[in-house]
């Protein structure tokens, strides 16, 4: 393994040193759940408003091919997602997800963006405004 990794495993111990690892959602991270699709743009749109450094985001190349923006526990909470977003994680029911590693062979799960050892999460309000934009969705008040 290449020194950057091992760095950035010290910083997130939630990486794992090759491969990938099922990670629970709501112990290091809660995760939000969208389309190929939808999530390519998504991710382009964060990386210019956070030049270049929007968080984790992990692309899965098998079944739905979804995109996985990874943000604080608790973070995502408390506010509607729009159609075709799920939320993992913060109460909801038990949910993993996969986290590859740096480098080598992750297949079916790749990094889309890099976590950074100084640039912790993908900020969730900043997510849900550029998701709900995006999508033209205007968020519904929770009951």
């Amino acid at each position: 393994m290449n020194t950057e990794s091992n760095r950035a495993c010290i910083f997130h111990p939630w990486l794992p040193v090759s491969g990938y690892r099922l990670r629970k959602v709501g112990v290091f991270f809660d995760a939000i759940r969208v389309a190929e699709g939808i999530g390519e743009e998504l991710a382009t749109r964060l990386e210019a408003l956070t030049n270049g450094e929007p968080g984790p985001v992990i692309g899965e190349a098998s079944r739905g091919r979804w995109m996985y923006f990874l943000v604080a526990v608790g973070s995502s909470a408390g506010r509607s997602w729009p159609p075709g977003a799920t939320r993992l994680g913060s109460g909801g029911r038990d949910a993993y997800v996969g986290i590859p590693a740096l480098a080598g062979v992750t297949w079916p799960l790749s990094w889309r963006c890099a976590p950074q050892p100084h640039r912790r999460l993908v900020d969730a309000d900043l997510l849900h405004g550029t998701l709900c934009a995006q999508l033209g969705w205007e968020p519904r008040p929770l009951r």
